[in-house]
């Protein structure tokens, strides 16, 4: 946790940056009314402070898989055997170190878990399914539900001013 306070400016700064983090801090700091060494600094403080953990691409799913071949989305609900915080850090820890699991979550109540996966086609999600699922001797249930059509995608937190 970080005991930072967030200003207007500062909010304003993250919703921007979610929008285009590729923006120069120049068309950043315009965009928010700055000067540009200021934004500078005040972006700083946000990565320093833990807040912006990251700038990646998003990549529009659908055209990629146009472009590679075939693509599969599933959502999937784990439930272990045993629930006890050693038994769910080593399903965790299995889980993130797969490429294909793009989200893993712990949930209550109901499964464990609920991981997306995004694999090539169905053999890949059998290989995936075996490695995380079937050899584990602890994953009592597995439902997977596989995504037909993505309404909506947005990585974006919503913040308020």
């Amino acid at each position: 946790m970080t005991d930072l306070k967030l200003d207007t400016t500062d909010i304003q700064l993250l919703n921007a940056l979610q929008d285009n983090a590729s923006q120069t801090n120049q068309a950043l700091a315009e965009r928010v009314n700055l000067s540009a060494p200021t934004c500078l600094r005040r972006i700083k403080r946000l990565r320093d402070s833990g807040l912006i953990e990251r700038e990646i691409v998003v990549l529009n799913a659908d055209k990629m898989a146009a472009a590679m071949g075939h693509g599969l989305t599933a959502l999937v609900e784990i439930t272990l055997d045993q629930q006890g915080t050693e038994q769910q850090l080593a399903f965790e820890s299995k889980a993130v170190k797969e490429s294909a699991v793009q989200q893993c979550y712990r949930v209550s109540p109901g499964p464990d878990f609920v991981l997306v996966v995004h694999v090539r086609d169905m053999p890949a999600y059998l290989a995936l399914a075996q490695r995380l699922f079937t050899s584990d001797a602890n994953v009592r249930n597995v439902k997977a539900f596989f995504s037909v059509k993505r309404a909506k995608f947005e990585p974006k937190l919503p913040l308020a001013l």
